[in-house]
């Protein structure tokens, strides 16, 4: 109960809702945590991200409560198609289903009954792959099947109450014309934005002029209409009983709506978490019909799921760049935090983003070489074969080997992979200045009489030395020239590290090549 990270603040949260509501008598069979996920595009790594985080809340919920939970992953499929996606194929042929449900557009790509039945698969694809325990619900389903009827009848009982709460937000024209309530046309399948001429609570239905001008009447009940999509957020909490979901920060002026609409209905709304938006290289919102950004299959092509999770985890009310160049420091703090995983007491593990990724039970196996350090080795052993990679890493750590540490052995084929799409191509090399190759010449002397010895603290040592003995202030300078000189990069991992993984005989070598301007062609 004292955990102070953030999945336990949020629980603690739930947990009060839950006992609320049972001193009212109203305790429900189980807790429901919800995600939403709209399929107007292909599934991106920001639903990921909702998913993963609302599942470190529920598992944290779980240590708090033995009350049973259920996870809701919501697609709201049954929302028109407003515009053509940026990022899928045969436009021409989406064009003429504009503003239908999106599980009426045909799907695109030709392998599924509908637009959102393949992005639909898509999500519970990748989401399956990361082993989330999961319901996956359809709002479509939930319209045409009747789940939602009880509370839509509700919403027409309470019309005048959800447009006063709607009206005040929306601009002079809009209030003209503005229903809670959208049609779906009959005739062409539409979702209809039109104004509603009457409304009949105790029939239970709505009337309205179709697109071709002919006044209809029809029932709410039965996916024959949907709510605008901010009473929806409210209604679907009402008729679901959602406890707790998370959302965007871009939902953030739109929160009080949901939550009035929800208590109009009747019923509390969730707890809610708000958390920042992700940003492409160049600092604009993650977009699904963009498709900017990086997929979740772009990053795993580069490295393991637990980095990606902990790109989730760390700070998610901050906004965060999400883009190829985050990858190598996630690596490398998600090994750092498993280190220390195993030197824990239970308290200090509640804290430790590895014991929310990993469901409270992290791995045991560790990793004697960071990401950074491999992507170095790559370049200066030019290796283009985990079986090089690994022929460094047996010197540097005897007992390692690809069968007993399989996350190391996929993290020496990540290294390579991303080497050669990112930092080869990025790499600028340039000579050293006179006092630069003085101080190279130095510890290129000075790692010969080492030899190849095994102490990376040794090696580092030397050099510091050299870099004061040389007079570089700050020294960071120093191990700038050294990364820029022998690497092309302006940082690296700790050279003396380095120096010890790829031998300390092969360093002195590699110096000397810099010094020779090898590099530079």
């Amino acid at each position: 109960m004292a955990a102070k990270a953030w999945p336990f603040e949020e629980a603690r949260k739930v947990l009060e809702r839950v006992k609320r509501d049972e001193a009212a008598g109203k305790a429900k069979p189980y807790v429901l945590f919800e995600t939403g996920y709209g399929p107007s595009g292909l599934p991106h790594i920001g639903t990921f991200g909702e998913v993963a985080r609302t599942t470190w809340v529920r598992r944290a919920f779980q240590e708090l409560s033995d009350k049973p939970t259920k996870l809701i992953a919501f697609s709201d499929d049954m929302d028109g198609m407003r515009k053509l996606p940026d990022n899928v194929p045969n436009h021409e042929m989406l064009r003429e289903h504009l503003q239908k449900p999106l599980t009426s557009v045909p799907d695109p790509f030709g392998t599924h009954e509908s637009f959102a039945h393949h992005n639909n698969a898509r999500l519970r694809s990748f989401l399956d792959g990361f082993g989330f325990d999961y319901e996956f619900m359809s709002a479509t389903d939930a319209y045409k099947s009747g789940k939602f009827d009880a509370m839509l009848l509700k919403a027409l009982a309470v019309y005048d109450q959800i447009m006063a709460i709607m009206l005040p937000t929306l601009g002079e024209e809009r209030r003209k014309t503005y229903s809670p309530f959208l049609p779906i046309s009959p005739k062409s399948g539409r979702v209809l934005y039109v104004p509603l001429k009457r409304h009949d609570a105790k029939a239970g239905t709505i009337t309205f002029d179709d697109e071709d001008g002919e006044e209809l009447t029809q029932t709410v009940t039965g996916g024959r209409a949907k709510m605008q999509w901010k009473p929806d957020f409210g209604m679907r909490w009402a008729a679901l009983g959602v406890d707790f979901e998370m959302f965007g920060k871009d939902h953030l002026p739109n929160q009080p709506l949901y939550a009035k609409i929800c208590k109009a209905l009747g019923v509390e709304p969730p707890v809610n978490y708000v958390y920042e938006l992700f940003l492409d290289e160049v600092g604009e919102k993650i977009s699904k019909s963009k498709g900017n950004g990086i997929a979740v299959e772009q990053w795993l092509t580069y490295s393991a799921p637990e980095s990606l999770a902990l790109f989730m985890y760390q700070k998610p009310k901050s906004a965060k760049r999400l883009y190829f160049d985050a990858i190598p420091k996630e690596v490398d703090d998600y090994v750092a935090h498993l280190d220390k995983y195993q030197q824990q007491n239970e308290a200090e593990r509640l804290e430790n983003p590895v014991w929310h990724i990993h469901g409270g039970r992290p791995p045991q196996e560790s990793w004697p070489v960071s990401f950074a350090l491999l992507l170095n080795l790559v370049s200066a052993s030019s290796a283009s074969t985990p079986e090089i990679l690994w022929g460094f890493i047996r010197q540097y750590a005897p007992h390692a080997n690809p069968k007993d540490n399989p996350s190391l052995d996929r993290l020496v084929g990540y290294a390579i992979r991303y080497y050669e799409d990112f930092v080869r191509p990025k790499k600028k090399y340039r000579a050293p200045t006179d006092k630069e190759r003085a101080a190279m010449e130095e510890l290129a002397a000075v790692f010969d009489k080492l030899g190849n010895v095994t102490d990376g603290e040794a090696a580092q040592f030397q050099v510091y030395e050299i870099g004061k003995k040389h007079q570089f202030d700050p020294l960071r300078d120093w191990f700038k020239a050294l990364y820029e000189v022998l690497f092309g990069q302006d940082q690296g991992p700790r050279f003396g590290s380095f120096a010890v993984l790829y031998g300390v005989t092969n360093t002195a070598k590699l110096i000397r090549d810099g010094l020779a301007g090898k590099f530079l062609a």
